[in-house]
């Protein structure tokens, strides 16, 4: 991209916002909130851009700032240094947190369905998940060797710990191994191995195959839920909101600012990642169905709690139900919303 055209992505980006909160920001002021993601401006983030280039936040009376992600951030250390007032985390490493005396809190799920995922190659005879055992090689970066490749070996046959290389962020190695797999996200991984091989690779999202952690997780310090609530269900409520309109509604606008954050993000790669969360239910399904976007239970988190204990991920007496306040969602908001 030449540097007019990100300048001038940049400019309509920002036009876009100033119009929309133009038309619907209180007279009164907004109180100032910074977001930090878990990576750089993307289509799984995608509710959150819409909340903030439509006016959504500001009609709850929010000044949004998303701070993105990317490689060297680290926005959950800014979240506990008081630097953020939310951040963009997983289940499974509040659990962890929990562990290590850490204070924070979910507030919401907005990733009903982790969007993990293993690659294979489509003509390695790989067709079921059980399959990638047979595999000499799967490439995952060492946290996910720490993590869901745990859960693996404890709940199939044939996974070991031998199978492991590191994964560097490059497809190349994968693309080299027939008889490799890797790890990935859903809405990232295959659309960049099909672009550079013009067929997609099989995909299996650990979700589908019991691995049921939250992801996209809304987590705050619990100082911040004592002292202003209302701000917390603001923030998750106009939050429901953005992803409902994003995933359901108009998106162009947010998807001009995703573009103008992150110059490097293609309009392709955005409308293969929406394609993959809406086709695979990554956001809207089980009990979001029912009770909303964003929704996350106690229930869910004893599960994974257990899981993580009976993987000697987690201590036996961990107080998982610190990790989360079911407070703040599930109260179907924004199905109204959604189309029909």
């Amino acid at each position: 991209m030449n540097a007019h055209t990100s300048s001038g992505k940049t400019a309509l980006a920002g036009l876009l916002f100033i119009f929309a909160t133009s038309l619907s920001s209180p007279a009164y002021s907004l109180d100032k909130v910074r977001f930090g993601t878990d990576w750089l401006a993307e289509a799984d983030h995608g509710g959150f851009y819409q909340a903030v280039a439509d006016g959504t936040y500001a009609r709850y009376g929010l000044d949004v700032e998303i701070v993105q992600g990317g490689p060297g951030t680290q926005n959950r250390a800014l979240l506990l240094a008081g630097k953020l007032d939310f951040y963009l985390g997983t289940q499974q490493e509040q659990l962890v947190g929990i562990e290590q005396g850490i204070p924070l809190v979910d507030v919401a799920a907005f990733y009903q369905k982790n969007a993990q995922v293993i690659v294979a190659h489509p003509d390695s005879g790989i067709e079921k998940f059980d399959d990638l055992a047979k595999l000499e090689t799967i490439f995952m970066t060492q946290g996910g060797f720490g993590a869901y490749f745990e859960w693996m070996k404890a709940n199939y046959d044939g996974f070991r710990d031998e199978q492991f290389r590191a994964y560097s962020y490059s497809p190349a190695p994968f693309l080299a191994n027939k008889q490799s797999a890797q790890q990935g996200l859903i809405t990232a991984e295959p659309f960049q191995i099909k672009e550079q091989t013009g067929v997609e690779p099989k995909i299996f999202l650990l979700a589908d195959a019991g691995y049921m952690p939250y992801a996209t997780t809304i987590t705050v310090q619990q100082n911040l839920i004592d002292t202003n609530p209302d701000l917390v269900q603001r923030f998750v409520d106009a939050s429901i909101e953005g992803w409902y309109k994003y995933l359901y509604g108009d998106n162009a606008a947010a998807n001009a600012l995703i573009k103008a954050t992150n110059p490097e993000m293609t309009e392709g790669q955005i409308e293969y990642a929406i394609d993959k969360i809406n086709k695979y239910g990554i956001v809207d399904s089980g009990d979001a169905l029912e009770m909303g976007i964003g929704c996350l239970t106690a229930e869910r988190y004893k599960w994974l709690a257990d899981e993580l204990v009976r993987a000697k991920l987690l201590k036996a007496d961990t107080a998982h139900t610190k990790a989360y306040d079911t407070r703040f969602s599930c109260k179907g908001i924004g199905l109204s919303l959604k189309k029909s």
